[in-house]
């Protein structure tokens, strides 16, 4: 898909879509649960599709009414299910711990760059305790045996992810499960979703220093119906978008007493120079004619936030200097590589640095990016149009439709000009 947008400043009233990260998790513990869950979920995009898919491949029964998920739990798991995750590695690091922990016998299919993302943090962990792997690095991937222990280790610089499922199996494993986290933790906000997910579904835990403790006895119970809260991480771009041109924007349907890591979006637009206000359920950027200024970001726990904010950097006066951001290369595509040159190709200057960018105020002056397969960069190349003298032509659109499909619409609504070909 291709998309030409023609310069246009972003302004009024959006509703933020369903956060991805708690429907994620919202829909596993709910697949593992004693009871039905309906879970209230408007927007699925093809991440939470890849979800669905893998937890029907189990056993579990989903059905769409509306804006409604009705998930019927999994029973007994058929003998070598085939589980699709597409592109989603959120997907695949979630349930191959539960699956693992049940003692199926899957095949995980894998899209994407998903294949050669790291998976040795778990590998190296399930394969001491009773699971047998075949195809690592491939497009199919084979797990068998039961994961055994109570008591686990793993490393926290690569990716939440790992922790993230492990802590989702240790809630089904019907006993009190140990998570010992060496190292420093990255992406720590995504842990807590997960937490707060799990505490949903009655699960007690405890998370203290490096140490998660889950109490997994009773395992997950179901409370019959959950709404997904607004995404945070989405959102940032029309509240960047906004900041960036000094227009007035709300945001509403984002919980700003979120777990969610990203709602420090609104904290770094405060030191660019943004004004927010805020309700219980809304952001609100004031519009505003001092231009931003350039700041430091320490990206460690907020790497999803990097695309959304290049656009307030390239907008700002001076220098932006972005570390801790090192783990942005694992992503859909290299997002230290991708984000600079899309900013570089627009007219824009920035330059990638040993764990991030700098990215210096400039001017842009349109041409033609390709999306990079990442639906974040196309998300970030839409919004630097609205800075833009000249047209932006976005290739390989169609991948913002991993995590928000109705972005092209949305972008719209707020007065874009984009036509999609």
């Amino acid at each position: 898909m291709k998309v030409i947008i023609k310069p246009s400043e972003l302004s009024g009233k959006i509703h933020a879509i369903e956060s991805k990260s708690y429907a994620h998790r919202a829909l596993i513990c709910a697949a593992f649960a004693d009871r039905p869950t309906e879970i209230v979920c408007r927007s699925l995009s093809d991440d939470i599709e890849a979800t669905i898919g893998c937890i029907r491949s189990l056993g579990a029964s989903v059905l769409r009414d509306g804006d409604r998920l009705w998930v019927e739990p999994v029973g007994d798991i058929p003998k070598d299910a085939v589980l699709d995750c597409k592109e989603s590695g959120s997907t695949y690091r979630f349930i191959l711990p539960c699956v693992c922990m049940r003692g199926a016998d899957c095949r995980f299919k894998l899209g994407g760059r998903l294949p050669v993302r790291p998976m040795d943090v778990f590998w190296n962990l399930a394969e001491r305790r009773g699971i047998t792997v075949q195809g690592k690095g491939n497009e199919i991937v084979c797990v068998k045996g039961k994961l055994t222990g109570d008591k686990f280790r793993l490393v926290g610089n690569v990716s939440s992810q790992y922790i993230s499922g492990l802590a989702l199996a240790l809630g089904m494993s019907g006993r009190r499960g140990v998570i010992e986290i060496a190292q420093s933790i990255e992406s720590l906000g995504y842990i807590n979703i997960t937490l707060d997910v799990m505490r949903a579904f009655g699960i007690e835990t405890e998370f203290s220093g490096n140490k998660i403790i889950v109490h997994g006895e009773k395992r997950y119970k179901s409370k019959g119906h959950l709404v997904i809260e607004g995404d945070w991480s989405n959102a940032a771009f029309w509240l960047c978008t906004a900041a960036a041109n000094g227009t007035e924007l709300t945001c509403t349907g984002l919980d700003t007493a979120s777990k969610q890591g990203d709602m420090a979006i609104c904290e770094i637009l405060t030191r660019f120079g943004a004004r927010l206000e805020y309700t219980d359920d809304s952001v609100r950027v004031l519009e505003c004619n001092n231009p931003l200024r350039g700041v430091e970001i320490d990206a460690h726990d907020t790497p999803d936030l990097i695309p959304a904010l290049a656009v307030c950097a390239v907008a700002a006066d001076g220098e932006t200097v972005i570390t801790g951001a090192a783990r942005l290369r694992l992503k859909e595509s290299d997002r230290l590589e991708s984000v600079t040159s899309t900013v570089n190709k627009l007219g824009g200057c920035a330059r990638v640095t040993e764990d991030g960018m700098v990215i210096k105020g400039s001017r842009i002056l349109g041409g033609s990016v390709d999306g990079c397969n990442d639906h974040r960069i196309v998300m970030m190349a839409a919004s630097l149009s609205t800075l833009s003298l000249g047209e932006v032509e976005i290739t390989g659109a169609q991948a913002c439709e991993k995590s928000y499909p109705d972005f092209f619409d949305d972008f719209r609504h707020l007065g874009g000009n984009a036509v999609i070909s």
